[in-house]
């Protein structure tokens, strides 16, 4: 994977990530294969910044450590941006990257999904 190094700025460290030309559909296809990370984009596409807190994103299901584990699959994908902040991270959707590369492609997604959170496997 091609990425920008970790870049420290005043807002905190941004954690690698591919640069946009680099990009690959199958991977942004292959990370969006799972019920979990289907609803982690519908949750960043509202353009806010998100905190890794399970229960603020709708997982409180899930071990702190799972939730990080899908955050990064999307993290290296392209899909999002993550922020380190201390010990606290903060993501975003690429959403303007992902529109340039694939146009159509989040806007056909999220239509797709549902409104109300999918029964997620135990």
């Amino acid at each position: 994977m091609k990425s920008v190094k970790s870049v420290k700025d005043e807002e905190g460290e941004w954690l690698p990530q591919p640069d946009a030309d680099d990009i690959e559909l199958v991977k942004v296809l292959h990370a969006l294969g799972d019920p979990v990370r289907l609803w982690l984009l519908k949750k960043y596409a509202t353009g806010e910044q998100f905190s890794c807190a399970p229960d603020v994103l709708g997982v409180g299901h899930l071990h702190k450590s799972t939730v990080s584990h899908h955050m990064r699959i999307m993290r290296e994908a392209g899909l999002t941006s993550t922020r380190a902040v201390g010990r606290n991270r903060f993501v975003r959707l690429r959403r303007d990257d992902l529109d340039t590369r694939f146009p159509g492609l989040l806007d056909a997604l999220l239509k797709a999904l549902p409104d109300s959170q999918p029964d997620f496997p135990a």
